[in-house]
């Protein structure tokens, strides 16, 4: 063999040596105290934040809530015969299905899901992301 390609052997000898090795452990982080342990936590995982968005989130619910009970309700109560519609029931031999109460809690959804989305097309428009 020639030199030279002993010299290429040994090279890619080396190389995969050198692959082979583990690299060496990155030293044991220093302990942290309390404090440092948890402001990382709520930065982390953004904890202010979270809370931020519940207690608003609650606020929206009342508001809707209120939009529903006192604005809605009474328009809807007007042109139902008899009035207390969220009362309705179907009786299917022992079986008592609560119609008016599933009617009222889709009406709900579909309040807050309309809501929603007319507060996100009016977010999309300003600079907020």
């Amino acid at each position: 063999m020639s030199e030279e390609i002993l010299k290429e052997l040994l090279e890619e000898v080396k190389a995969i040596k050198e692959a082979s090795v583990p690299a060496p452990a990155a030293p044991a982080p220093k302990p942290k105290g309390f404090m440092e342990e948890f402001m990382g936590f709520l930065s982390k995982y953004g904890v202010v934040g979270l809370a931020v968005a519940f207690i608003i989130g609650g606020a929206a619910g009342r508001l809707v809530q209120a939009l529903v009970n006192d604005i809605l309700m009474p328009v809807i109560t007007f042109f139902i015969p008899g009035g207390a519609w969220q009362e309705a029931i179907l009786t299917l031999g022992p079986i008592v299905l609560g119609v008016g109460h599933f009617m009222a809690a889709i009406l709900d959804f579909l309040i807050i899901a309309l809501a929603v989305f007319w507060i996100m097309k009016a977010i999309e428009k300003t600079p907020l992301k």
